[in-house]
């Protein structure tokens, strides 16, 4: 009988071997967002799934290749549906369509994985070359995105001319800040409901870049 971490209750039987990596790799998520890379041990991760470490190796070389997994796991499903938003023709309602649904998309990530961007900030302070592989394959591939689209709308003359890196950093960081200081402080100083904090998040966006 195997425990499978986060769903209340012991299952029965043998589990497939899909089902098992998978069970690994929640259990790591929540193992190294509480103690970090370097405080959690293999016997850790395979006493939390109920697995010997022997079973642990056939499913991932290392404790390396077990965190490089998860990195690339959930960076894969963020940019996919990040990636969606592109689709489209622009507009200025489509402007507000794509800064609210991405924000949203944000918020939402950051909600629903408090385990996994504890995991992130470990990463980043334990200095490990990790930290890069999760830069390049989320942080950085976002703001290209947003930075794409905001080329596009000033070529388009629809917004003025601004760096659009800096303003895809200066909208990210928008959304980021606030969620970040919801998650880890239980922050109340911006009043009001998720959907109308980026409504009017997004509002002060779009006036700034607006032609």
């Amino acid at each position: 009988m195997f425990a499978i971490p986060g769903n209340g209750a012991p299952r029965r039987g043998r589990m497939t071997s899909p089902e098992r990596r998978a069970a690994i790799v929640e259990a790591a998520t929540r193992l190294f967002s509480e103690r970090g890379f370097r405080g959690t041990t293999t016997r850790d991760l395979a006493a939390a799934v109920g697995v010997s470490e022997p079973v642990l190796y056939e499913h991932f070389q290392s404790k390396r290749h077990l965190y490089r997994a998860i990195i690339e796991a959930r960076s894969q499903e963020g940019m996919e549906r990040a990636a969606a938003l592109l689709a489209g023709p622009a507009g200025r309602s489509r402007d507000r369509e794509f800064f609210t649904t991405l924000a949203g998309l944000l918020m939402d990530r950051y909600a629903s994985q408090p385990g996994y961007i504890r995991l992130l900030l470990f990463l980043a302070l334990e200095g490990d070359e990790l930290s890069q592989l999760y830069y390049r394959r989320q942080i950085l591939a976002v703001h290209r995105l947003v930075a794409d689209y905001l080329r596009k709308r000033v070529e388009e003359g629809a917004f003025r001319r601004v760096d659009p890196a800096l303003a895809a950093r200066a909208f990210l960081a928008m959304i980021v800040h606030h969620t970040m200081l919801g998650l880890f402080f239980r922050d109340r100083f911006v009043k009001g409901s998720r959907a109308q904090v980026i409504q009017g998040l997004v509002g002060i966006f779009l006036q700034g870049v607006r032609a």
